[in-house]
Formats: C-alpha cells, structure tokens, sequence
C-alpha cells in the first residue's frame, strides 16, 4: 500500500451549496439541453383545489358510485362553494346520513341517483327537509395499488 495514490472527486461536498447552485452535474463538462428549461415541481393544492377554504377530503367507503369511477377507499375532493346542479356528484345529507350520489332534478323533484345497479335511485319531493346538500365532488384520487 506503500507508495499508491489514491484520487477522488474535485468536489468533496459542503451544506454551503444547494442542487439549484450547482450549474451541472454532467462529468463532460457541458450542461443537459434541459437544464435551460427547469420548471418547479407540480403542486396538487394548486392543481385541484379551487376554494381552500370550502375544501374537503372525504373518504369513500361505499360502491355505489362504482359506474362513475368513484370506488371504496378513493379519496374524494368535495368544494362546498360549487353550486349543485343537476348531473354533479354531490355528497347529500339524508337523515343523518352522508351519501355519494349523482344529483338529478326535473321541476318538481330530485333523485340522488346510484351509479351501482345494487343500490336504489333516492326519491325526493323539491320540499324535503330530511336531504340536503353538502357539497359537490370534484375529483376522485384512485389508488392504483391496495
């Protein structure tokens, strides 16, 4: 071992520096054509969230939605500033109760509709106090992985 030298990398590392000051990190010397053209990363907040404020995670644990892609453990994003029309996916109180449903309205009653053939369509007259609305989904986060 006498007489060997050993060689290592010119830069031994400091806290002083972070990846943003360090112009490249290519062994040859010139940069990466992207490296012009560095973007921060995405931000999910700003991307589904349009009120913060009025803006709730629910968890789904029900299979009545199954036909509109909404499945037991996804995640539900619900805005409640979004005004219920009908055809939204709503979450609806009824007695007590929160449901996932599909909002339908004709001029003189409302359906919360099923997207799952083992539950039955919901009834309401337009005067019902036992339901109402709580918000209006807006997205279904869909783990890929159990």
């Amino acid at each position: 071992m006498d007489g060997e030298e050993w060689y290592g990398a010119a830069y031994k590392g400091t806290k002083q520096y972070d990846q943003w000051e360090v112009p490249t990190a290519n062994a040859t010397g010139f940069g990466a054509a992207s490296d012009d053209f560095v973007e921060r990363g995405i931000d999910l907040n700003e991307q589904l969230i349009r009120n913060k404020p009025a803006t709730f995670f629910f968890r789904m644990n029900s299979d009545a939605m199954t036909g509109a892609g909404i499945f037991s453990g996804d995640t539900l994003i619900v805005d409640r500033s979004i005004k219920a029309v009908s055809g939204k996916i709503i979450i609806a109180i009824l007695d007590g109760e929160l449901l996932v449903r599909r909002l339908h309205k004709t001029i003189n009653s409302i359906t919360l509709q099923s997207e799952n053939k083992k539950f039955a369509d919901i009834p309401l007259s337009g005067f019902d106090d036992r339901a109402h609305v709580w918000g209006v989904v807006t997205y279904s986060i869909h783990p890929l992985t159990p």
